[in-house]
């Protein structure tokens, strides 16, 4: 039982998905317009894909302990991406040309639309 138990827990730290919001403390944000993009972002995940196991997380660019993360996917604020590890092989999606759009068509079905149908691409492959 505790082999299996291991090998479980190993298989779940090798296969993930998650979707990482890098989010900057500039004025913007003071002005709630990083927190909305921020909530919208996380709104398309709880709604499409809390069973898929899906993962969102946001990733402050000015805490030191995220730079390597920040220079790894050569982040700036509000860049948004879907990285999908399988078997220890990263795929990395870039979701930011989708919030970047809807931050000036500020089409909120036609943004969950797209990152629905992104984040679903990307899963299934």
């Amino acid at each position: 039982i505790t082999m299996f138990s291991v090998a479980s827990v190993f298989s779940q730290k090798r296969n993930s998905t998650e979707v990482l919001y890098f989010k900057a403390q500039l004025s913007c944000c003071k002005a709630r317009a990083c927190n909305a993009l921020q909530t919208d972002v996380d709104s398309v995940i709880v709604k499409y894909f809390s069973k898929s196991g899906v993962n969102f997380r946001v990733i402050s660019l000015a805490d030191e302990t995220n730079k390597p993360i920040v220079e790894k996917y050569n982040a700036a604020s509000q860049t948004v991406i879907l990285v999908k590890t399988r078997k220890k092989k990263e795929t990395v999606t870039d979701l930011t040309p989708i919030v970047q759009a809807y931050k000036t068509s500020q089409n909120k079905t036609l943004f969950e639309q797209e990152m629905k149908a992104k984040i679903e691409e990307s899963l299934n492959q």
